[in-house]
C-alpha cells in the first residue's frame, strides 16, 4: 500500500442517487463474495476490490475476503480461529480478486485451508487459515483490560477530526465519507501532524472501534470485519513510536505480513478496544501487535503485523 494520492475511481454521486448504501453495508455486501466453483480439492470464488486512498487494494480487505472464502469450504459448526498471511504485491483496485482455497485438512476439531488471492498480473496475497469446531472447553486465562479508560462516546471520532481536511487529503475524505468504522483514539492521532513530534512518541496506543452502523450478519462476517478494520490501525504504533506521521513528505509504507487469532465471538456493533504496542523497528521494517477487548473486558482477539515504512533521508 504505497502512499499516493489518486482520485476515487467510483462516481459516488451517481451511485448514491441510484441506490443509497452506507459504507458498512457496502463492505458487508462485498465480503459475501461471488458464487464458488469447485475442482478437486480447490474452491474458486471472486471478490470485488474496494476503493482505498492509497490507490491500491487495501490489505484488510483481502485478509477479510480470504477468511470468508476459506469459511465457504468448511462446516458451519467451525469458525475462523486464525489466519497467517503474506502480502505479495500491491493489488489493483480496478480488478476483482480470484480466491483459490485449497483444502489442506479436516480433522476432528480443526480444518486448515490455504488461500491464494490473485489478479491478472499474479499473486496479491497468500495465507493459511484455521477453523475450529464450536464449543470446545479447556483452561482459560487472559491479560486484563487496562483500567480507567475514557468511554468511546466521550472521545472525538475520526469523522470529527478529519472532516475539516477532507478537501485537502484523500485520507481525510475517506475517514469523513467512506470509512465503514467509527474509530476513536485514546492516544493522539498520527495522521494529524506533519513534523516529527516527540510528544506523540509512545510505546503503547489505544483505540476504540466499532462498525459505523448496524451489522446483520453471521459470526464469520463479524470476524472478517475485525480483520478488515484492524489493518487500518496496525501500522500506527510503528509511526507513532518513531515520532513521525503519515503526512511526512515522501513517506512510503506497506503491510508485509499479518497474523491474527480469534478467541471469542466478535460483535462489531459494539465498541472494541485495541491495545497496541511495537517492540521493534529496523531495516525499514516495524513490528506491531494488538490485543482486542470487548467492553465487558474479555480479550476476544489478538494480532501481529510487520510493515515496511520508509522515510526519505533516514
Amino acid at each position: 500500500m504505497t502512499s499516493v494520492n489518486p482520485t476515487n475511481p467510483t462516481d459516488r454521486g451517481n451511485e448514491s442517487k441510484a441506490a443509497p448504501i452506507s459504507p458498512i453495508d457496502r463492505i458487508v455486501g462485498v465480503l459475501k463474495l461471488g458464487t464458488p466453483t469447485t475442482s478437486l480439492n480447490h474452491t474458486y470464488v471472486k471478490g470485488e476490490s474496494l476503493y482505498f486512498p492509497t490507490g491500491r487494494v487495501y490489505g484488510g480487505q483481502v485478509i477479510a475476503q480470504s477468511v470468508v472464502a476459506a469459511a465457504r469450504t468448511v462446516e458451519e459448526s467451525r469458525l475462523p480461529e486464525s489466519i497467517h498471511g503474506l502480502f505479495i504485491t500491491a493489488g489493483d483496485i480496478g480488478q476483482d480478486i480470484l480466491f483459490d482455497v485449497e483444502n489442506l485438512r479436516d480433522g476432528r476439531s480443526f480444518s486448515s485451508r490455504r488461500v491464494n488471492a490473485t489478479q491478472r498480473d499474479g499473486a496479491v496475497f497468500t495465507a493459511i487459515s484455521n477453523f475450529q469446531e464450536k464449543g470446545q472447553d479447556g483452561f482459560h486465562y487472559q491479560d486484563p483490560m487496562p483500567d480507567d479508560l475514557p468511554a468511546p462516546e466521550s472521545l472525538p471520532s475520526m469523522y470529527d477530526l478529519m472532516s475539516p481536511y477532507q478537501e485537502e487529503s484523500p485520507f481525510a475524505d475517506y475517514y469523513t465519507n467512506q470509512s465503514p468504522f467509527d474509530i476513536r483514539h485514546i492516544t493522539s492521532v498520527v495522521l494529524m501532524h506533519r513534523e516529527r513530534d516527540a510528544q506523540a512518541r509512545r510505546d503503547r496506543q489505544m483505540v476504540w472501534m466499532k462498525a459505523d452502523g448496524h451489522v446483520e450478519a453471521d459470526q464469520v462476517i463479524h470476524r472478517a470485519l475485525l480483520a478488515l478494520g484492524c489493518d487500518q490501525l496496525m501500522m500506527e504504533p510503528i509511526i507513532r513510536r518513531s515520532g513521525y506521521s503519515f503526512l511526512v513528505p515522501g513517506i512510503s509504507f506497506a503491510s508485509l505480513d499479518h497474523s491474527m487469532w480469534w478467541y471469542e465471538d466478535i460483535d462489531m456493533n459494539d465498541w472494541l478496544l485495541f491495545v497496541q504496542e511495537t517492540p521493534k523497528a529496523a531495516h525499514s521494517r516495524g513490528l506491531s501487535q494488538a490485543e482486542v477487548y470487548d467492553r465487558s473486558g474479555r480479550l476476544v482477539a489478538a494480532m501481529v503485523q510487520e510493515a515496511m515504512v520508509r522515510i526519505p533521508n533516514l
